[in-house]
């Protein structure tokens, strides 16, 4: 079955950076914390890679973190400043990486994503990020105070594998909602201005993204971006949890393909997986992340 390994880049409100993994990843639903590793992600100002996460929690402890916050699965009302859900991610009192819980109960999603693929998805595999990160911070820290240096390449590489896995995770959660509850149907406003845009239409968009989540090799995602450089939508696959994710691009949209994800449901049959994901994306959501990245 799939494995845990991914990274997204930036975020409402927060520009992120981009994560990697080791070679013992926590796939094996029977792993202990102790196999797992890599890095981080977060940060505090726009919407933009899977960076941040990280970044903070290897400064120095007397900066002062952002909290956790409750994140709202609906889009704000007019004018009102967007929260970046990857700050639920971080707890300033315990100083380390948390797992938040779901923005709604495991079967919510259901019959297109089943209760026990999201309480095994959210429970372990995403669960399995927060620790490896916190463990390679650990261990970089320990590297610092006196360690082995020659290290630093092994455990800098964990970060961004569980960092990119953690940011990754924690926006998918919010990019889905239960059908005719935000989820499902199609975007309206700028963000369905910009598809149409940028790819013709809605339908040529939609049959797009999903051959491009279909064609993954292996484990990964596939993201609809906003490019920072042309400020137009782009359609970019993601090996891991970390790979292949251009510099500074604003994630809109992402789709987990790795195994897990999907299995229990589905088996081998991405595309179906990839067809009931359509019914339940959170395109207010969505919205929100273009609105706040093109502001």
């Amino acid at each position: 079955m799939g494995c845990t390994r991914c990274p997204i880049r930036r975020l409402v409100h927060h520009p992120f950076k981009i994560l990697s993994l080791p070679e013992n990843h926590p796939e094996t639903h029977g792993m202990s914390d102790a196999q797992i590793n890599r890095r981080d992600v977060l940060s505090a100002a726009g919407l933009l890679g899977v960076s941040a996460l990280a970044a903070r929690a290897q400064q120095p402890a007397h900066l002062p973190p952002t909290g956790p916050q409750t994140v709202p699965i609906a889009t704000p009302r007019a004018g009102a400043p967007a929260a970046s859900p990857l700050l639920s991610g971080w707890d300033s009192a315990k100083g380390e990486y948390v797992l938040p819980a779901l923005p709604y109960d495991p079967g919510a999603l259901e019959p297109h994503i089943d209760a026990q693929t999201m309480q095994i998805h959210h429970g372990r595999h995403h669960k399995a990020y927060v620790d490896g990160l916190n463990k390679a911070l650990r261990a970089l820290r320990e590297i610092r105070e006196g360690g082995d240096a020659g290290l630093v390449k092994h455990w800098s590489r964990e970060v961004s594998f569980h960092g990119s896995g953690h940011a990754n995770h924690i926006l998918f959660w919010h990019m889905m909602a239960p059908e005719g509850k935000g989820g499902g149907g199609r975007p309206s406003g700028a963000l369905a201005e910009a598809i149409s845009r940028d790819f013709g239409s809605f339908e040529t968009f939609a049959a797009h993204f999903s051959a491009a989540a279909a064609q993954v090799e292996g484990g990964g995602w596939a993201w609809l971006i906003l490019d920072p450089m042309s400020r137009r939508l782009l359609i970019v696959q993601q090996e891991k949890q970390q790979d292949m994710m251009p510099t500074g691009a604003v994630p809109i949209l992402g789709v987990d393909v790795w195994e897990h994800a999907y299995y229990l449901k589905y088996q081998n049959r991405r595309s179906d997986y990839l067809g009931a994901f359509m019914r339940v994306v959170n395109w207010p959501f969505c919205q929100t992340l273009f609105q706040t990245a093109t502001a």
